[in-house]
């Protein structure tokens, strides 16, 4: 009676206005404006708990937004309720807990039944006062943040007064008290239970989403993973082989603990938000964030397991800092142990980092300790983050996936499986992108030889010496959702789900292409920024000059065949204009203006060049298959579309697979769609026969050069190697010779060409280019040597047709000089 009393008071209205003036929200999630509200029917907000700092918030900010007001009581046809209820808390005792007291809607229930018109929808609402999960922070634990214990009156009082700028508000969908009626049993209290359940549910989702799952202490955690049964074993088995004694093995089980683990702390998440905050606002001219509403539909119920692509070492902090802005929990983070120096580490470990070493094939005890610390995060439901390529890629490519931290995860969702109580997992592929990234220099001297430095302190303060230069945008994007179950279905059956084994014998099979399937969902959600754009146009001229009025034209044109033939599904354009992305490249340093008469010239120098080729690898991938359709035309005018596919079909698995970009359907299909597309852009023509080089306008002919010139370098490293191979014959070269070789020849092509781009004759492009081959059975191995049969050679003499005369003239000579 006393709350009721407050609530209708002129104190209520006092309140209100305080905590107005007070609470300043950091996020309201969705947008007040966004809620799907029938403004016909009467509106009811439901809390999940019973606070009174919480009904006041809300009172204020449905009044700031236009919403239906949250403050004092509302009349519903014979029933009068505050217009903001909340979930009954369960009572307890000293010594039993009581039963949870009945949810508040049984009148308006029984109403809805006498009366059908008489609607009512239900908005729940969850408030988060500052946002940490379950874990001893000191002090800060009692005033600092929401946790999963519920908060008392004085905690939650200083808890206004610390968090006022960290509060978070997350609306849920309406729900129709009709919905909730079962015409098969339409009883009253049956449908109240249902409604309560149905919240409770919703409640528990939301505060999982932002909170996490509940940390266990970082102590406890450690010893529990070394005196786990999976370590013990490995311990005795260390033992009996005459290895330091067991106590010696499982005190270093537990350094090895301590060394891998993460330290998680609010405190220092809220720091690193601020901090983060300055320091993208000084670095970039601002993130740009898609996909997220996918990792929110599952983050209630899955395990989240973030696997972005690995472009710098920003990727660590933007990700974190993305989802912690969003209303979402920061992941713990695989780093490299190298990232584990003084002053940087202990920062990143309280971030969520947690270290691993490069390999620990050969360490058995460390493994363990590592499988068990992954498989207590997973199987608890805590998001992770890991980057599948294993490194930084220095080309700009998107790397083939290392199977280790695949494998892992794989091994410890089938030990849960495997015990019937599992949590779904899904892996949430992310896509990040740059305009400009801070290790330009750095990965052009590695690509030309140079030795990897150090990462220290030391490196890290001449980064931030380069704070002052321009950096652009950067993009965040978020692709297509895997959940684990549903990929091991379509991969097994439903059989995986009756083994007992975490190792079983497909896991070598299966991880591969777990690989794979996520590199393509990360390609596929890429986003175009204009730095990309004018690398693809610029790189594919000659002498990497071009006149500004074609570089318009160019750059239209792609954006044009993006938007009616994507290259990928989740793919995105920049906003602004051919001529808007040209302004934004010189302001970033990327490419040079020459003023000239008849004309203004863009090009790129000796060192904006290789750079150009790293932001042009990003997306390459997008414009796969229109670029080597294009250059089918390239010294063919004409071709039918079985004469373009049978030329087409032998190389574009190779080509799909080096790219990684999913494979359409039908390739028939996918070339009679993007003929139509170019024909429709003006570039090629419909003839009785089939399709044929636009002889006018002569731009026309040249735009479409420019995009074949895309396929280009790809091609002839194809050719290279192909001509290696059978050169040599069968069964007289090994894999690792084979693409030694290529490479070599590659380099030898650029430096004759004048093509200084290190990236063209990057060593793991021939290696994959021989994986490939031997993946689509071109290729096996015979006493560790490849060898082919007649199909390889016909296959090899029809490609040869893409290139026009004088291109294989040049790289025929290259392979005979060699």
């Amino acid at each position: 009676m006393a709350l009721r009393h407050l609530l209708t008071t002129p104190l209520h209205a006092l309140m209100t206005r305080l905590i107005a003036a007070w609470v300043q929200p950091r996020l309201i999630e969705p947008a007040p404006e966004a809620l799907a509200l029938e403004p016909s029917l009467p509106v009811l907000y439901v809390l999940p708990r019973p606070a009174v700092s919480d009904t006041f918030l809300l009172a204020s900010l449905t009044r700031q937004h236009g919403l239906p007001l949250a403050g004092g009581r509302r009349r519903i046809g014979e029933v009068e309720l505050a217009a903001c209820l909340a979930l009954p808390a369960p009572r307890r005792r000293l010594w039993r807990r009581r039963p949870r007291p009945e949810a508040p809607f049984l009148p308006l229930i029984e109403q809805r039944l006498a009366e059908a018109g008489r609607e009512v929808q239900l908005v729940p609402v969850s408030v988060f006062w500052g946002r940490a999960p379950g874990k001893r922070f000191g002090f800060w634990r009692m005033v600092a943040a929401d946790s999963w214990r519920l908060t008392g009156r004085l905690r939650r009082l200083l808890s206004i007064l610390v968090n006022r700028r960290s509060v978070e508000i997350h609306f849920g969908a309406p729900l129709r008290l009709g919905d909730l009626i079962d015409p098969a049993q339409p009883g009253a209290a049956l449908t109240n239970r249902k409604a309560a359940r149905l919240l409770r549910v919703h409640f528990r989702r939301v505060r999982t989403r932002v909170l996490g799952p509940d940390l266990s202490h970082r102590r406890t955690l450690i010893e529990g993973v070394a005196r786990s049964p999976e370590v013990r074993e490995v311990v005795e088995a260390l033992a009996a082989e005459g290895r330091p004694s067991a106590e010696r093995l499982q005190r270093r089980a537990l350094r090895y603990g301590r060394e891998i683990s993460s330290n998680m702390t609010y405190p220092v998440l809220r720091f690193m938000d601020g901090l983060l905050r300055r320091l993208w606002n000084r670095l970039y001219d601002g993130v740009d964030v898609r996909g997220l509403e996918r990792v929110k539909a599952l983050a209630g119920d899955h395990t989240l397991v973030y696997v972005p692509c690995h472009r710098s070492h920003i990727d660590y902090l933007l990700l974190s800092y993305v989802l912690y802005q969003d209303g979402l929990m920061p992941p713990h983070i695989a780093a490299g142990r190298n990232l584990d120096m003084p002053l940087v580490g202990p920062l990143l470990r309280r971030c969520g980092a947690f270290f691993l070493r490069r390999s620990f094939r050969d360490n058995r005890l460390y493994g363990a300790v590592f499988n068990e610390y992954l498989h207590r995060l997973i199987s608890r439901g805590h998001p992770l983050e890991y980057f599948i390529e294993g490194g930084r890629s220095r080309s700009g490519r998107m790397l083939p996936a290392r199977a280790g931290m695949l494998a892992m995860t794989l091994r410890s969702f089938l030990r849960s499986a495997a015990t019937g109580h599992y949590q779904p997992l899904a892996f949430v592929p992310v896509h990040i992108n740059y305009e400009r990234i801070i290790e330009n220099a750095s990965y052009q001297r590695e690509l030309r030889g140079g030795r990897k430095r150090k990462e220290s302190p030391l490196a890290l303060l001449r980064v931030l010496g380069q704070l002052r230069q321009p950096f652009g945008r950067v993009s965040v994007s978020v692709g297509e959702p895997l959940l684990l179950a549903d990929f091991l279905d379509g991969e097994l059956g439903s059989g995986w789900r009756k083994a007992r084994e975490t190792r079983p014998a497909w896991l070598g099979e299966v991880v591969p292409r777990l690989g794979e399937t996520l590199c393509r969902r990360i390609n596929a959600a890429a986003a175009l920024n204009p730095i990309n754009l004018v690398a693809l146009a610029l790189l594919a001229t000659p002498h990497h000059a071009i006149e500004a009025r074609l570089l318009e034209r160019q750059l239209d044109l792609l954006a044009e065949l993006q938007r009616r033939l994507p290259g990928a599904a989740h793919a995105s354009l920049p906003p602004g204009t051919p001529a808007e992305w040209i302004d934004q490249a010189l302001a970033l340093g990327m490419v040079q203006r020459r003023e000239h008469p008849l004309g203004d010239i863009v090009l790129a120098d000796a060192t904006q060049t290789p750079l150009l080729g790293w932001y042009r690898n990003n997306v390459l991938h997008l414009f796969a298959l229109a670029g080597l359709t294009a250059f089918a035309f390239r010294h063919q005018p004409a071709h039918a579309l079985d004469e373009l596919e049978g030329l087409l079909a032998p190389g574009w698995p190779i080509l799909a697979r080096e790219l990684m970009v999913a494979p359409p359907t039908s390739l028939r299909e996918a070339l009679f769609a993007m003929l139509g597309g170019l024909t429709e852009l003006g570039l090629l023509a419909r003839s009785a026969s089939g399709w044929q080089r636009r002889v006018e306008p002569l731009e026309a002919g040249e735009c479409l050069d420019l995009l074949g010139q895309l396929m280009q370098p790809s091609l002839e490293r194809g050719y290279l190697l192909l001509a290696v191979l059978l050169d040599a014959g069968p069964g007289r070269l090994t894999p690792e010779a084979l693409a030694d070789q290529g490479r070599q020849l590659a380099e030898r092509l650029a430096l004759l060409s004048g093509r200084d781009a290190p990236e063209f004759f990057d060593t793991r492009l021939f290696v994959s280019l021989v994986e490939s081959l031997e993946q689509e059975g071109w290729l096996w191995r015979e006493e560790e040597c490849l060898v082919y049969d007649d199909r390889l050679c016909e296959a090899a003499s029809h490609s040869r047709r893409l290139f026009d005369p004088a291109l294989r003239h040049r790289l025929q000579l290259v392979t005979r000089q060699a």
